[in-house]
């Protein structure tokens, strides 16, 4: 039986390899428009992030979801990120 890939993205904010699906997506669509990807198929340039506060402030002490959007994130953004997924709401 061949064995399924699973697909594996870097956080930007801790530079650790995961699962696809233990990640959250932050997609920039081709209108310029950054928004969460909930089901991780949306058109558009995505950057990941681990679902925990650490690499979320990281990225954004950083700037890294920036650096990796190509595209200035705005506060309201993080403060979705941290509000939907730090707790572990997902």
């Amino acid at each position: 039986m061949k064995i399924k890939k699973i697909p594996q993205r870097k956080c930007v904010g801790c530079d650790v390899m995961k699962e696809k699906k233990e990640l959250i997506r932050v997609v920039r669509s081709p209108e310029g428009e950054i928004s969460l990807d909930l089901t991780g198929k949306k058109a558009g340039r995505g950057a990941y992030l681990c679902p925990n506060k650490e690499c979320i402030a990281k990225a954004y002490k950083g700037k890294r979801l920036e650096r990796a959007l190509e595209k200035p994130v705005s506060e309201e953004i993080y403060q979705k990120i941290l509000e939907d997924f730090a707790n572990g709401n997902a």
